[in-house]
């Protein structure tokens, strides 16, 4: 059988919503999944790993990337700016990697034009007081800070009905659950595995 090569997950959700949290543990129970590490220009935080988490860059090194076609999207959130490596990212997939796109919703609309054949996973907190509290609890923020990150989630949830799945994370492991179900299922998909069954399904129509 020939190698598969690998799908491309887009997952966006509101801060707080605990995508972060979903993604870490599915990867732990699933070596095959990978999260696309991004470029950004905001500061690296505490416990971040450079070249794990991001690639922390300056923004004029970010604009030069940006000119040259580094990026094959790319979006300011919050006052600071990221991006995908279009090369890095087919790189993981032609080696079988189920790779992870974490991005807010004007970079899956981005992906979603240039890879058609992309899945795009929107994940909702159950409730706004739920997400409130949540932001609060990581202790990252000051209050202005979480009222700013409240009114984005507002904008950013508003295009939950653009994506193909749709997941509430309010039991995290019921969430889970259905994370773990919806990478198993686009394994499944006839294109993802025509590679593999390419000879198979030549001996079975002989």
């Amino acid at each position: 059988m020939n190698a598969t090569r690998g799908q491309l997950l887009i997952v966006s959700a509101p801060s707080g919503a605990g995508k972060t949290s979903l993604i870490k543990a599915l990867m732990e129970q699933d070596q095959r999944v990978e999260v696309s590490v991004s470029h950004t220009t905001r500061q690296q935080r505490p416990g971040e790993v450079e070249g794990v988490n991001y690639f922390f860059v300056s923004t004029e090194t970010f604009h030069e990337m940006r000119e040259a076609g580094a990026f094959f999207e790319s979006a300011e959130v919050f006052d600071h700016l990221y991006g995908t490596s279009l090369t890095q990212l087919e790189a993981r997939l032609s080696d079988g990697a189920d790779v992870i796109l974490e991005i807010d919703w004007q970079g899956a609309q981005q992906v979603r034009k240039l890879l058609p054949d992309s899945a795009w996973l929107f994940i909702l907190p159950p409730s706004l007081e739920a997400l409130k509290s949540r932001l609060q609890a990581r202790g990252q923020d000051a209050d202005d800070t979480i009222d700013l990150r409240m009114r984005a989630a507002r904008d950013e949830m508003s295009h939950w009905d653009e994506a193909d799945y749709l997941i509430i994370n309010d039991q995290f492991d019921v969430a889970l659950e259905a994370l773990q179900a919806l990478v198993r299922s686009l394994r499944l998909r006839t294109g993802q595995q025509q590679s593999a069954l390419q000879d198979l399904i030549e001996d079975l129509l002989t």
